[in-house]
């Protein structure tokens, strides 16, 4: 049974940090990309990072470039998200996902493509 686990939200002030980590069990993914997508309050879900399969590329949103960095460790099967300088705006249950297309290179990462979640943590940023 596959199960991707995100740990590491909480409560942070504004300009503050924190690190969200998610563990991935049941099978190993070492071909397929895996992103971080979040979800606000009264809004769709979006998509904020994502990292190749290989490890080599990274894609942010224009709202996180420059502050957020993603990383993954094939060996554990497990990929994190360094959010620094965290604004009011970044509060939202954040999400680990993994892209269901082996070996994709695009930069193009819909939830339409995601073929597992995990079950979201709550990032809340104060003012």
């Amino acid at each position: 049974q596959v199960q991707l686990v995100e740990s590491g939200g909480g409560l942070v002030q504004a300009g503050g940090s924190l690190r969200l980590s998610c563990a991935a069990s049941g099978r190993s993914f070492s071909s397929k990309a895996m992103g971080w997508f979040r979800q606000a309050p009264g809004k769709e879900r979006e998509f904020v990072a994502a990292i190749s399969w290989n490890v080599i590329r990274t894609y942010y949103a224009d709202s996180v470039k420059g502050r957020f960095t993603i990383s993954r460790d094939k060996a554990k099967n497990t990929v994190a998200l360094q959010m620094n300088s965290l604004h009011p705006e970044d509060t939202a249950v954040y999400y680990c996902a993994v892209d269901q297309r082996p070996y994709y290179s695009g930069s193009y990462f819909p939830e339409s493509n995601m073929s597992y979640w995990g079950q979201g943590t709550q990032v809340t940023v104060s003012s």
